[in-house]
């Protein structure tokens, strides 16, 4: 058993996920994971990402 927020580890062929939330411990997809759809949002939009982390309080 690993814990991770890796979603490279989470790839991993075979891994079953499991997500603890709320509602208490569930098997869940790769795709379905907030960990995947993070870093692919991040390497989608990397660029716009990148500004709003970086942009100063006014």
């Amino acid at each position: 058993m690993i814990a991770t927020h890796s979603p490279i580890l989470l790839a991993y062929p075979g891994a079953r996920i499991y997500q603890f939330d709320d509602s208490g411990i569930h098997e869940v997809a790769y795709e379905e994971t907030e960990h995947y759809a993070i870093t692919r949002d991040f390497l989608n939009h990397h660029q716009r990402r990148l500004e709003q982390l970086l942009e100063e309080d006014e």
